[in-house]
């Protein structure tokens, strides 16, 4: 996958080191230059421009990649008038960060594939965290339907997987068991390592470390949670 990021601050900056990191193409665009700096070495390319000038902006290789994140996230007028821009130069896929629910609103009026808010995103997360007492992360499918993957709790390990009754009980769909092993590099030296068990996972008896991989809603997530 080829992708623009433009602002690279914090959020900005972690985008574009994670996605170089997988493989794909980033180029990035900032007009700080100590921001284009601190990146270089993780995108293929990087620009120092304003944005939010149309002449600066078409510069980039816009219709050359599959995706642009806009990850300006403070500065709601060069949000908006760089999503306007990209719009207006028959950008076809575009992501945007928001701050806020205004700015979501704002955002969303001009019809653009996701409008990210990382700090809801990130409540979000801390809240499930601190209710089942262990991380979780989320991949969200729309409106109500999630796919969560959490590490188990001390009241799980021992038993086996049918006997915790998530479809039952709560609608949750496990999607796989992830168990933690350990395995040896080429030092001979040992590290932990999970990978998806393979079998009956109705039979999987649970350990301390191991992970499930749920389907459900929300709503039923929580309830989850709170049984706990």
């Amino acid at each position: 996958m080829k992708c623009i990021i433009i602002g690279l601050g914090t959020y900005g900056k972690v985008l574009a080191v994670e996605f170089s990191g997988f493989g794909h193409e980033v180029i990035g665009a900032d007009n700080d230059a100590s921001r284009v700096e601190r990146v270089k070495d993780s995108c293929a390319a990087v620009f120092q421009i304003d944005a939010c000038d149309e002449l600066a902006l078409s510069v980039l290789p816009l219709k050359k990649v599959d995706v642009v994140i806009v990850a300006i996230g403070r500065n709601l007028g060069a949000s908006v008038r760089v999503v306007a821009l990209l719009k207006k130069l028959g950008v076809k896929h575009i992501y945007a960060r928001a701050n806020d629910y205004v700015h979501r609103n704002i955002l969303q009026a001009f019809d653009i594939d996701r409008v990210l808010i990382p700090e809801e995103r990130a409540a979000h997360d801390l809240v499930r965290q601190m209710e089942l007492g262990v991380k979780t992360s989320q991949f969200r499918v729309d409106g109500k339907y999630s796919v969560f993957m959490f590490c188990i709790p001390k009241v799980f390990v021992g038993h086996k997987l049918n006997d915790l009754h998530l479809n039952e009980e709560f609608d949750l769909k496990v999607i796989a068991v992830k168990q933690a092993g350990k395995s040896v590099n080429s030092l001979g030296i040992a590290y932990k390592e999970s990978a998806v068990a393979e079998g009956a996972e109705d039979d999987i008896v649970l350990q301390a470390d191991d992970e499930l991989v749920c389907y459900g809603k929300e709503s039923d997530f929580r309830k989850f949670c709170r049984m706990l």
